[in-house]
């Protein structure tokens, strides 16, 4: 595998939660694999999960690491092609993706989206500027419009978690007191798409997602009606899609509580706000994956890892 960009590089995902499972029961078997090989993880935004499972998951492989705040650590990086870099940029991404690529075996990128203009971010400036300029493969650790690591992490999380042969998935919108990405919630809906479940996206009109991601998944505006026989409940927030990385409307009556999904496993991908969010009695419950969906972040990392060196 050359890069790992978006859910859509994976070829086959029930292959791939089979191989990741296998790889959690033994996460040092191929140790070797790595060797002599460096993982350069660039962040232009904060992280927590991300960077240590990524990291993790690179030393289990026997890989070093090189870990980077770019907008702390580097010279300014300039992204558009012909500008007259006179401001505050001080080096052209052509040659910063060029240069860390003699130093790293393996790219991982992670950077956010503006929210602010909707085009800039849908062209996936950042990502694609690296994927287009280094000359190694790059990984995608959160980009403006995907999660791919976080996806496939739920979706193995899922598969663990099941008892059915079809389950029902929902992921629910939540409310927030800021504008969120649509990262995570369009990497959940095409890893659901690629499973045999039986999804279902709900939340308020004002804040459908894109339907290029959405295609024929069933939308519902009634969340209450959304949650019947749920056995998964995935909450996450977004900004608006239509009105651009707004906040145009607050509904408390979205937060997630015990009464609303009864025994269906709840996930977030984390950090999450307690009683904004979610209600602690849903966090602290047995039937929260939380912290399960947090250790699985590493070997998702790992798989994809795997992949990657394997074909250096």
């Amino acid at each position: 595998m050359k890069h790992y960009a978006s859910i859509q590089d994976i070829s086959d995902i029930h292959s791939w939660i089979k191989e990741a499972r296998k790889i959690k029961e033994n996460p040092l078997k191929d140790k070797k694999l790595g060797k002599h090989k460096t993982l350069g993880l660039l962040f232009f935004n904060s992280s927590l999960r991300t960077r240590l499972s990524t990291q993790k998951a690179a030393l289990n492989l026997g890989m070093d690491t090189i870990v980077m705040n770019v907008y702390e650590d580097a010279w300014g990086i300039e992204f558009e092609n012909g500008s007259i870099m006179n401001g505050t940029t001080a080096e052209h991404i052509k040659e910063a993706a060029a240069v860390v690529s003699q130093y790293c075996d393996v790219i991982a990128v992670r950077a956010f989206p503006t929210l602010k203009d909707k085009e800039k971010d849908e062209r996936e400036q950042v990502l694609n500027a690296f994927i287009k300029y280094a000359s190694v493969p790059i990984i995608n650790m959160e980009s403006a419009t995907s999660h791919p690591l976080q996806g496939l992490t739920d979706a193995i999380t899922i598969a663990e978690n099941t008892t059915k042969k079809r389950p029902k998935v929902v992921l629910s919108w939540a409310p927030h007191v800021k504008a969120l990405p649509h990262a995570v919630a369009n990497s959940f809906v095409e890893a659901m798409q690629k499973m045999d479940v039986d999804f279902v996206i709900t939340n308020p009109e004002e804040y459908n997602l894109d339907k290029r991601i959405t295609k024929n998944t069933t939308i519902m505006h009634d969340q209450k009606e959304a949650f019947k026989n749920a056995d998964f409940v995935y909450a996450k927030n977004w900004s608006s899609y239509d009105d651009y990385g707004q906040i145009v409307k607050t509904d408390l009556d979205w937060m997630i509580t015990k009464e609303k999904i009864g025994d269906a496993k709840f996930m977030h991908c984390l950090p999450v706000r307690r009683n904004v969010v979610v209600e602690d009695a849903v966090l602290d419950s047995e039937n929260s994956l939380v912290i399960q969906q947090a250790n699985n972040r590493t070997f998702a990392a790992q798989l994809v890892l795997k992949k990657i060196v394997e074909d250096l």
